[in-house]
């Protein structure tokens, strides 16, 4: 996710959970007339995420500097963003919660010492909280929020010399708002959340004021569950994946972090990679989408160094099934911050910043033959820790060809 990432370390635990929660609880293959998979499973059945955009306070100024450096100018850009990625609610007056927030665009020094350069410093933020929530109408409520909150602060330096140093701590997260229910799957929200300074780190507190949306997974009246069930729409209920790089199309990485941002980029290049996937569906709908949980192990070689390390990854995957026709089904699917080991923290000279980071991967492909047995595909890969440690240089992983078996 390098500069631009989603996702922080907080939630990774949720999706471990939901993970194991998936492969020991979610039913096996079923047929059109026993299809349980045409049902939320039960794990994720009251469970939400959220996103919200509004006006984040940090007062970040020359205090931040190392003695002996002055910069011309000071931006603050105040537009941020805030994501439950995970959260569940236990009752109509509880739940818990995964969030990450950052900035749209950072905290930029200008002409540090005369250099007529901008430098950038990168600030994210985690957090996994507990809800407390007090109806005040049929449709209005209250809640406060409180637990742990994840700071991580990536400053730059002038040579070997810092200027604005890195920061990382975890301290308490407050917040606040009000909701209001449009229907009981989608809810309006408004409120504050705040994370304390440090000053033994010379980190401003930052405090965030911002609305949005709520969506929560409810379960489905047995009418949508049938229509879920329709007959000759084929989705595999597991699928076998093997995948190969070849360290060619990083054209491809480029456009899709840079000119149409909805992928990320990364410093370190893959030069050969082979990897295993296996995936397994636990919820679709009548004909486009499917969720499935996955699992992949891989081993790559960088490009510069030819460094050798592996990758372990748990991960959810989002497949929409664009086109369907009597020689294949044509699919997109996106897979995002998958929990992941990663053997090696120095990749050509550069630091990923620990062994614990995430996957992500953009793929596109068909189920091909009458069964739907076989399954061909492009994709490409990224790796990295969300920008929630203080070194993060992404992994970039350009065109990879796979082929697969579905049962």
């Amino acid at each position: 996710m390098s500069d631009d990432g989603v996702m922080s370390c907080v939630p990774a635990f949720a999706l471990i959970v939901t993970f194991v929660a998936a492969v020991l609880g979610c039913p096996g293959v079923a047929g059109a007339q026993n299809d349980d998979r045409a049902q939320y499973p039960a794990f994720l059945v009251n469970s939400y995420f959220s996103v919200n955009v509004g006006y984040v306070d940090y007062a970040f100024s020359d205090r931040q500097l190392e003695p002996g450096f002055q910069a011309a100018a000071v931006g603050v850009p105040h537009v941020a963003a805030r994501v439950a990625v995970f959260g569940h609610e236990f009752s109509r007056y509880f739940s818990a919660q995964a969030t990450y927030m950052r900035p749209v665009r950072f905290v930029t020094y200008t002409n540090i010492n005369g250099d007529a350069a901008a430098h950038h410093v990168w600030t994210h933020f985690g957090g996994l909280t507990l809800k407390a929530r007090l109806p005040v109408t049929a449709r209005a409520s209250i809640y406060g929020e409180g637990g742990l909150g994840i700071t991580s602060r990536h400053g730059f330096g002038n040579g070997e010399t810092p200027v604005v140093r890195d920061a990382h701590y975890a301290s308490v997260l407050l917040g606040a708002g009000m909701e209001y229910r449009v229907n009981p799957t989608w809810d309006l929200t408004a409120g504050a959340a705040y994370w304390p300074a440090s000053a033994r780190r010379n980190e401003p507190g930052a405090l965030l004021f911002s609305s949005g949306f709520r969506y929560t997974m409810r379960a489905l009246s047995p009418e949508q569950v049938h229509a879920n069930m329709r007959p000759g729409v084929i989705f595999p209920a597991n699928l076998v994946e093997f995948e190969y790089s070849t360290g060619y199309g990083y054209g491809v990485n480029t456009f899709v972090s840079k000119k149409v941002p909805v992928f990320w980029g990364g410093s370190v290049r893959v030069d050969r990679g082979f990897a295993v996937h296996y995936d397994r569906n636990v919820f679709h709908t009548a004909r486009v989408f499917a969720l499935d949980i996955g699992t992949s192990v891989s081993t790559w070689r960088s490009r510069d160094n030819h460094d050798r390390f592996v990758t372990l990854s748990a991960y959810p995957l989002l497949r929409f099934t664009l086109l369907r026709t009597h020689p294949a089904d044509v699919y997109a699917a996106y897979s995002l911050a998958g929990p992941t080991y990663i053997s090696k923290t120095i990749i050509d000279g550069q630091n990923t910043g620990s062994r614990f980071t995430f996957q992500d991967f953009m793929e596109a492909g068909a189920f091909i033959g009458r069964p739907r047995r076989t399954t061909i595909a492009v994709k490409i890969n990224h790796y990295s820790n969300g920008n929630l440690l203080t070194k993060n240089a992404g992994v970039m992983i350009p065109v990879t060809v796979c082929a697969g078996w579905a049962f």
